[in-house]
């Protein structure tokens, strides 16, 4: 099993998620007291937070690189950002290391893919949603169309998300703008949904939408295993 590299703290309720989800998964394929070979490098997300929205990617690229570099440096075999936003600066990350560098949008193509849905909602903080980052690779590497909500759509999802569940609170009423949300796009002709940003499976669930949810946090990490395990 190679060791995974976890880049955390964006926020930690996600990332207590990504550690759970990894664990659980080899234990079903190995069973017994099996548990994974993995190291976090976690950050400060108030100062993450903080640059986000001071448009500062400079020096979160520095701060994303310095801790792939501690991973690998931790004898990480293979680098995860837990966290779908700072994929943003993958090609920072990716400069600093010589491992690979496992992308959450090429984890969620293949699994897209795999439903044979070619047109699908993207949702996510205003960053992940507005910039292209995420949907380029979607649709030049998958051929996958990629729409998301509208203006004011956005802000509502965009303040759920870090007013709300990056501090763990789960709140009825903001679940159900989330619903009525997609249904909007389910109509506008997404096949299916991306819970693209780490904190949203949180909450919302498959039993809430009628079209398929891809789950990004659960994606990722599963991914993240098959690779360990040299699938």
């Amino acid at each position: 099993m190679k060791k995974i590299g976890l880049i955390g703290g964006m926020s930690w309720e996600s990332s207590m998620v990504y550690y759970e989800l990894i664990n659980l998964k080899v234990r079903e394929l190995l069973g017994g007291f099996h548990s994974a070979s993995c190291v976090m490098e976690s950050v400060d997300f108030a100062e993450i937070e903080k640059l986000q929205h001071d448009n500062d990617w400079d020096e979160l690229g520095n701060i994303m690189g310095r801790a792939a570099e501690n991973l690998e440096k931790s004898g990480a075999n293979v680098v995860v950002l837990c966290t779908n936003t700072m994929h943003l600066l993958s090609d920072q990350i990716k400069e600093k290391i010589s491992v690979p560098f496992l992308h959450i949008a090429e984890s969620t193509g293949k699994n897209i893919l795999k439903k044979r849905i070619n047109k699908v909602a993207l949702l996510g903080t205003k960053f992940t949603m507005e910039k292209d980052f995420y949907k380029k690779i979607l649709l030049d590497d998958f051929n996958i169309e990629v729409i998301i909500p509208e203006n004011k759509d956005r802000r509502i999802i965009h303040d759920i998300i870090y007013k709300e569940l990056v501090q763990g609170k789960l709140n009825d009423n903001s679940r159900k703008l989330m619903i009525k949300i997609i249904k909007k796009l389910e109509n506008n002709g997404a096949k299916g949904v991306i819970l693209g940003c780490t904190e949203i499976p949180l909450l919302i669930k498959q039993k809430d939408v009628d079209i398929p949810v891809f789950d990004t946090t659960k994606i990722h990490a599963e991914d993240a295993v098959s690779f360990a395990f040299g699938q």
